[in-house]
């Protein structure tokens, strides 16, 4: 085949053949040049540790760790040219270091190889977002614990099947996503302690002859200790995997709150109303205000559970060490890294500026006889009644309720006494909203001052753990 039919076969984007089709398909430099600051900071512990051993001379060493603060300079201020020619991150920096500082550059990679190099990089970059989700968390947490706070007594409706159940709190309501985002935070801390060993030294993958110091370049780069072993060093990719499950149930976690908004700020529920920061209207229909940034934090777990399963898929079949397959992990982090930030933050935005409609929640509540469990249980403590009996009473009360078109707060005393003639007018204390959840005060209840509690707690715990 001539060259001209094999261009013509690959399309016009690979005009020199198939150097060009391995150039694309092999370099990462448009993606991993988001690594330069853990690639540099990797270097100078490395080359400050080859001078302290006496591996190279020490003012090589010196030499190589100005050159790499001058390179992190340009790239901080936009001058550097990064060049697809030279593949990746590393290597851009190592020849920009050669152009800088001549020879004395090509002493960096003494001891070191690009396996361990971007196991160190990858591993910091995802030790710094695990860092960074923990503490936008903390922040969601305290937005959170401030709308509970303010609404310890709004009631509401809470819900099973999407159908009105119980009565509860707007400020107990918030308090279950304090909860689900304290696991989420649980999590940073868990993997964090798994990602606290440095890669640096590994090597290609079997470690090497010279006499390095690896706990030297542990300590410089923030690590308690290396690595133990070097084939699992430059093969592991579980800190990512585990970046990833993490923000997949973070995402999932924010994607119920908002899609909770979007329901709840419908004319239908009319629960709650976005600030006009996160609304948006439309380009035909002037009355529309929509929660688009709800509905995107909605659709970001998307995004975040396929990167989680592309890097399963990556690296299910993958004898040790290293492959190349690796190198697809890094646009699937990042972006899920970007995506879960945003939503994070705008879900934080939200919950911050949200408005809530009290009369209209507090009406909801008492919709659906959302006191049946109520009138059951009072059967039960006044009455003696077994459960079981208290429960069919209860399924008779709603029943003449539905057919009479009244709530159980307004049935008469002679008809609820037909039902069981040991109710009184006692019971009329239990069927209203704000009875029923006051009396939900076992631990973990809906009780406004269970509420205040529960804030209290929190709030000393963020305290105790930093936002």
């Amino acid at each position: 085949m001539s060259q001209k039919t094999s261009n013509e076969m690959w399309g016009g984007r690979f005009a020199s053949g198939p150097d060009a089709i391995m150039e694309e398909i092999n370099a990462s430099i448009d993606f991993d040049k988001r690594l330069y600051r853990e690639d540099i900071a990797g270097s100078k512990a490395h080359a400050e540790m080859l001078g302290a051993q006496g591996i190279i001379a020490a003012e090589d060493a010196a030499l190589i760790v100005d050159g790499l603060a001058k390179i992190e300079a340009e790239i901080e201020a936009g001058t550097f040219t990064f060049s697809r020619r030279l593949e990746d991150i590393h290597m851009n920096i190592e020849q920009r270091l050669a152009e800088l500082i001549g020879p004395a550059a090509g002493r960096l990679h003494t001891a070191r190889s690009r396996n361990d190099q971007v196991a160190l990089d990858f591993r910091m970059h995802v030790r710094a977002a695990f860092q960074a989700l923990e503490a936008k968390l903390g922040e969601f947490i305290a937005a959170l614990l401030d709308k509970a706070e303010a609404h310890a007594e709004t009631v509401m409706p809470g819900f099973t099947h999407l159908q009105v159940a119980q009565p509860v709190t707007y400020g107990h309501h918030c308090l279950a996503y304090v909860e689900m985002a304290a696991r989420d935070r649980s999590r940073c801390r868990d993997a964090l302690k798994r990602l606290d060993e440095n890669p640096l030294g590994a090597a290609a993958l079997a470690g090497t002859g010279f006499a390095i110091d690896r706990h030297r370049t542990a300590a410089a780069l923030g690590f308690s200790t290396p690595t133990r072993n070097s084939l699992d060093t430059v093969s592991d990719h579980d800190f990512a995997l585990e970046f990833l499950s993490v923000a997949a149930i973070c995402a999932t976690h924010l994607s119920r709150l908002a899609e909770e908004i979007v329901i709840w700020s419908t004319p239908q529920f009319g629960f709650v109303r976005l600030s006009d920061a996160f609304s948006t209207g439309s380009s035909i229909m002037p009355q529309k205000r929509n929660p688009d940034a709800a509905e995107l934090v909605r659709a970001k777990p998307g995004r975040i559970n396929g990167a989680l399963v592309s890097l399963l898929t990556v690296m299910k079949g993958l004898p040790l060490t290293y492959s190349k397959d690796m190198q697809e992990d890094k646009e699937q982090v990042f972006d899920a890294i970007d995506s879960l930030a945003l939503a994070l933050a705008a879900a934080t935005g939200m919950i911050r500026d949200l408005t809530v409609n009290v009369e209209a929640m507090r009406k909801a509540a008492g919709h659906g006889f959302s006191t049946a469990t109520d009138l059951a249980d009072y059967l039960v403590r006044e009455a003696g009644l077994p459960f079981r009996e208290a429960h069919h009473v209860t399924g008779r009360a709603v029943s003449l309720a539905e057919s009479s078109g009244v709530g159980l707060e307004d049935l008469p005393l002679d008809v609820l006494k037909s039902l069981d003639s040991r109710i009184d007018a006692s019971v009329y204390g239990v069927l209203g909203v704000d009875a029923s959840v006051r009396s939900r005060r076992s631990f973990g209840g809906t009780a406004p001052d269970n509420v205040r509690e529960q804030v209290s707690y929190w709030r000393q715990r963020l305290a105790t753990e930093g936002k």
